[in-house]
This record gives structure tokens, sequence and C-alpha cells, in this order.
């Protein structure tokens, strides 16, 4: 048996019903452009009707319904979806450091340019070609000096910006860092904040979708395994835990480095930001930068075979190898080559010290090129500091007359500046990265440096945009699930406008009935 009232309370929950659904579908508009945000619906169902089945039931027929109640309020979410989008969403992140690293270095070598490398180099060996067809002429010696300065310039500016590069890429990685124990930390407050919430019976949506965003970022620096326990959401990379329920465990770069590797995907980091900046740092900026140096040292000093004419004249206690690994002693009479001599020497400074300069009695020629500090690299090549001050000790000469301390050197001559010219198609051995050695010119070399750096730059890119397509394609899927649609909302405000509207007017009809009712009625004995 339904109460006088029975109505009235069938229409408030109506209200009360439709309201919670307005005001839902108004949450839902004003987010529409909320990153992270997933639409929200009132979960509807019709409330407990009267008269279940018992001992003491009415003998009315059927149950009486009681109206609509809202369940909970729930969010569209599909974690099927937000797997796939991490999955791709790290490999994106990936890719997307690797790109713009091989970007970075490709304006750093700058080639084909008219001011890269391959100009100076080529400026360089030009210079010694003027200077062979007059050899006794001031300002041909000072272009050489001066193209050799600017060859040691652009070498030294290269491997600067190689090495700031890679310090970028290091001080990258502390931010990254830094920024995962930042997220770590919210994550781990959102797992409780939302437990504490869920747990009073209530659906914390909007914690939720801001857990998930943070989750979405995260997944994009570093490849991390969700799993969704009751106390939240559980982080790790690999074996190393970051988040456990309410419980935050801060990483740091040494754990990442660690966790990197060889850098051959195989270690707990195999993905995202982080790992894209330690293969840019340890792979490609160090490669280049070793590349640099073994082309710096090679043209200093690296091994080449070259055929010295006959009636040169070779300073005094000369030993040179021959291509067939016998060495040569050039002493005394010796020392005048009677016929072509083909032999090995050190680089451009080996071959530089078998001529003489115009000083008398006549003087060899020193190393052209020394180190700032050590070994012969990228960074520390340096003109001869006493050339650098006096362009006349540049050596052009391979021919002497006089003997002894008259010997003095024929100055017209210029045999070692032909020589020293030529050795830009002469076939050096570079020591390769992998500790192997390979023979080329010094174009060749730098040409295969360009090459490969394009080859992967070029590679690099295309597997951005694929996997900006994937990651596209798999976000499209998720806002098409979770994402707000205007057009879809502003239909749902208008059936739950109607819904309200018609909701009001059963109240008021219901309100009539009850004032004819009690009004109207009872008026027998008056």
């Amino acid at each position: 048996m339904s109460s006088t009232f029975h109505g009235i309370e069938t229409a408030k929950r109506s209200l009360f019903t439709q309201t919670a659904a307005l005001n839902t579908t108004g949450h839902n508009i004003s987010n529409a452009n909320t990153a992270g945000y997933s639409r929200q619906v009132v979960n509807m169902q019709a409330s407990r009707p009267m008269e279940y089945p018992g001992i003491s039931r009415s003998n009315v027929p059927g149950q009486l319904g009681t109206g609509v109640e809202f369940s909970s309020i729930t969010r569209v979410r599909q974690s099927f979806l937000d797997d796939q989008f991490r999955n791709e969403n790290k490999s994106l992140g990936n890719w997307e450091i690797q790109a713009d690293t091989l970007n970075k270095l490709q304006s750093i070598v700058n080639e084909p340019s008219d001011s890269g490398i391959r100009t100076v180099l080529d400026n360089f060996w030009k210079s010694w070609s003027d200077l062979s067809k007059d050899p006794e002429n001031v300002t041909g010696r000072k272009i050489v000096r001066e193209s050799a300065i600017a060859l040691t310039d652009a070498f030294n500016q290269t491997s600067k910006q190689l090495r700031d590069l890679s310090t970028d890429l290091s001080n990258n990685i502390q931010v990254k860092v830094n920024e995962i124990n930042s997220i770590v930390t919210t994550i781990s407050n959102l797992n409780t904040e939302i437990s504490r919430v869920e747990g009073l019976g209530n659906d914390a949506n909007d914690l939720r979708d801001q857990r998930d965003l943070l989750t979405d970022n995260l997944s994009k620096i570093v490849n991390i395994n969700v799993v969704n326990t009751g106390a939240g959401y559980d982080i790790s990379i690999g074996g190393m835990n970051l988040t456990t329920g309410g419980t935050a465990t801060p990483t740091t770069v040494d754990a990442l480095t660690a966790a990197f590797g060889t850098g051959d995907g195989s270690g707990d980091l195999n993905s995202g930001e982080v790992f894209g900046m330690f293969v840019a740092k340890n792979k490609y900026v160090a490669d280049y930068q070793n590349q640099l140096n073994v082309l710096a040292n090679s043209i200093a000093n690296g091994e080449i075979t070259i055929t010295i004419p006959a009636g040169s004249m070779l300073p005094d206690g000369t030993t040179l190898k021959t291509p067939d690994g016998n060495s040569l002693t050039f002493a005394g009479t010796n020392r005048l080559l009677t016929q072509d001599t083909t032999v090995i020497v050190n680089g451009l400074n080996g071959l530089h010290k078998l001529g003489y300069t115009f000083d008398t009695p006549a003087k060899t020629g020193d190393d052209f090129f020394t180190s700032a500090s050590g070994d012969i690299t990228a960074d520390s090549i340096r003109l001869n500091p006493t050339i650098a001050a006096d362009a006349s000790l540049i050596a052009t000469s391979l021919r002497t007359t006089g003997t002894g301390g008259s010997e003095i050197a024929v100055k017209g001559n210029n045999t070692l500046a032909v020589l020293l010219s030529n050795i830009k198609d002469s076939k050096f051995s570079f020591t390769t990265t992998d500790g192997g050695v390979t023979t080329g010119s010094i174009d060749d070399y730098f040409r295969a440096i360009v090459g490969q750096l394009g080859v992967q730059g070029q590679e690099a890119q295309r597997q951005l945009n694929n996997q900006q397509v994937l990651a596209e394609q798999v976000d499209s899927s998720r806002q098409a699930v979770s994402g707000v649609s205007i057009d879809e909302e502003m239909s749902n405000m208008i059936k739950f406008q109607h819904a309200y509207g018609a909701a009001a007017r059963f109240m008021t009809a219901y309100d009539e009935i009850l004032e004819k009712l009690i009004n109207g009625t009872g008026t027998v004995g008056r």
C-alpha cells in the first residue's frame, strides 16, 4: 500500500537524479578542453519498488515503483587503451630525443655548407698548393699559417660544441630525474587520497584523471610498468619500484645509469626520453667526438704512404719504414735519394719534419701541428706556436746545398710543399671506433662521417614520424571513448532538462491532487 505522498516522493527522486545528471553534464562541458579529463556519466537505476514478496505483503497485485535514483557517477575509461598509449608514448619520447640530438649534430657538423670543416680543409690544402708555386713568397706562407689556424679553430669549436651537447644531455637527464621524482611523489599522494575518498563509498573520478595524466606523462620519460592494486598504482621500471601505494621511492641518475646498462635495450631502462638521452650521449655524441678526434690526429700523425722524388736530401739520421715493412736509414752520402723512394710517414707532421726551413745552416721543420695538452685531439689540436709566431719556419724545400755548417736549403725548391698539398688525396690509416683500422683519404673519412650522420638522422626522423602516428592513433581511440563531445553533451543536457521539467510537472499535478483531497473532501457533517 503506497502512502498518500508517494507521488511527491517519486517526483522528488526524479528531480534530484535529473539535477545530478545536468550538473554532471555541465561538469563535462566545462572540462571539454582539460588535459587528461575523462567524461563522466550518472548511472541511473529504478529505485527499490514497494511490496516485495513476503509473509506480510498485501494482496495488491504487482510492485509499485518508487521512481529513479542514481547509484554512482563514474568516468568512462578503458585501461586497455591506457596501457596501449603508454606503450607507444615511451617509444615516442625515445625517438623525439634521438631525432632532436641528431638534428643538433647535423647543425654542428654543418655540411654541406660554405663554412663547415670541409671548406676549411679545402682552403688549407689549397694554401699549400698555392705556396708550392712560389715557395719563397711571404704572403703564401702567411696564408698557409692562417689556413692552418682556421682549421684548428674549426676542430676546436666543433669539439667544444659536441662537448657542450654532451653536457646538456647530462644536465637534462638530471632534470628528468627530478621530474620523475616529483611525478611519483604526486602519484603516491593521489593513491592515498583516492583510497580515502573511495573508502567512504564515493568515486574519486577527478583524482583518478589527475593520476592517469601524471602516469601518461611519466610513461614518456621512462618505460614504466603500471599495476592497479587496491592501494592504488604500483609503478616500476623493470625491477626498480617508483611507487607502491602511498609510498614513493625517489630515483637517481646513478640508478637510471645502472638500469640503462650497455644501452642495447636489454636493461630495465629500455625506452622513454631518459633512454633516448643516454643513447644520444653515449652513442651518437661520443661516437662523433671520437671520429673527429681520429680525423684531427690522423691529419697530424696518421700513417700515409708517399713517394719522395729522386734528388731529395733527407735530414741526417732519418729512419723511415717502407710499405713492405723494412726500415731505411738515411745518413751521410745516403741522404741524397738517387731514385724515387716510397716510404711511410706519420701524417703532415712527419712529412713536414723531412723538409728544411730557410735558416742558415739548414734546419729541419718541426711538428706542424701540436697539442695544447696530451695527445692531439679535435679539442687540443693547434698550429705549432713557433710557426704561428713566425711563418718563415714553414718547411717547403727537400733540397740543400753545401755540407756541414754551411749546408743551406734551396729556397726555390718546392718538393715538400707539393707533397704536402698532395696528401689531401693520400691514403691515411684511421683507427675506427671499435679499435680497428681503415684506410682512406681525409676527404673520404670526413665524407663518411657526414654520410653516417645523415643516414642516422633520416632514420631517427622516420622512426619519430611513425611513432607519432601510432601514438596519435591510440590517443584518438582513447578520446573516442573518454573524450568529451560537446554535441553529445548538449543533446544530453536537453534530454535531462526535459526529464527534469516533466518531473516538476508531475510534482505539480500531484500537488493539485493532494490540494483537492485535503481541501475539497471530508465536508460531511458541516
